[in-house]
């Protein structure tokens, strides 16, 4: 069995809910993230926003170069404007936006990556996991592998689709949408719960980080006795936010056992 641990980073101007409560930038979260994970010899898959390279191109370049780290594409810009991707969702049914602007953010965002980390973007993650009706036939076009969106308990390989890529939902419950943190209070979840009736397939709950920690190294157990993949998400600043990285060391005391891959390995291991 091998483990797929992957990190999604955002430039620091899409000003989400965790950056505005968060006195370092993300980037800079995902650098003591990183160094944790290097030091345990993991490899990982970090998921960078084009835009990520504009804003913060010498930090954005030293932790997409490092030997234990492989690339992936998160769109260019986090779907700004808002309001052009919401008019896109009501009259295209894509909130991704038509086909030739989604293959524009697909070919800006993966040129970016690949000029200044030296490395082949072959493996891509739709921010929010906004997966549209074009994303496997612009992936494929682009000569990207894998897809990784959304999330699937049970789904430990990944599926070929018609288009001639592969789609590898996550498998392990992912930390943000299920953590309480930053502006996400239980005030908060509860009205967002009222307003989406939001759920992923580990249900709609969130929960304070040490009782999601548990659940997560619990399924990381029951993954490895019944030696199945995993292809788990986690994010820095969250991390950072929710108590100081002291969930992830203890993820990474279970995983650095594991071994450890580039997710676009998964397509050929």
């Amino acid at each position: 069995m091998h483990l797929y641990l992957s990190a999604d980073l955002h430039q620091q101007s899409l000003n989400t809910g965790n950056q505005q409560y968060s006195d370092l930038e993300e980037l800079e979260t995902a650098d003591i993230f990183c160094d944790l994970l290097n030091q345990a010899n993991i490899q990982y898959t970090l998921f960078f926003t084009g835009r990520c390279f504009i804003e913060h191109t010498e930090l954005a370049t030293r932790l997409s170069q490092h030997p234990n780290a492989s690339v992936g594409g998160h769109g260019w810009n986090g779907f700004q404007p808002e309001l052009w991707h919401r008019v896109c969702k009501k009259l295209l049914s894509s909130y991704n936006g038509p086909y030739w602007y989604q293959s524009m953010d697909v070919s800006k965002t993966k040129a970016i990556i690949e000029k200044y980390s030296g490395k082949t973007v072959r493996v891509w993650r739709n921010h929010m996991y906004m997966h549209g009706p074009h994303t496997e036939s612009i992936l494929a076009k682009h000569n990207i592998k894998l897809c990784s969106d959304g999330v699937a308990k049970n789904q430990s390989l990944p599926l070929s689709h018609p288009d001639g890529i592969f789609n590898y939902p996550l498998n392990i419950m992912p930390d943000h949408e299920h953590i309480y943190h930053a502006e996400r209070t239980v005030e908060w979840v509860e009205e967002w719960q009222a307003r989406y009736n939001w759920r992923d397939d580990f249900g709609p709950e969130s929960y304070p980080i040490e009782q999601w920690c548990e659940i997560v190294l619990a399924q990381i157990d029951q993954a490895v006795l019944e030696n199945k993949n995993i292809n788990m998400l986690i994010h820095p600043i969250t991390m950072y936010l929710a108590d100081d990285f002291k969930s992830l060391r203890r993820i990474i005391d279970k995983i650095k056992l594991l071994d450890s891959c580039w997710l676009e390995d998964a397509v050929t291991q």
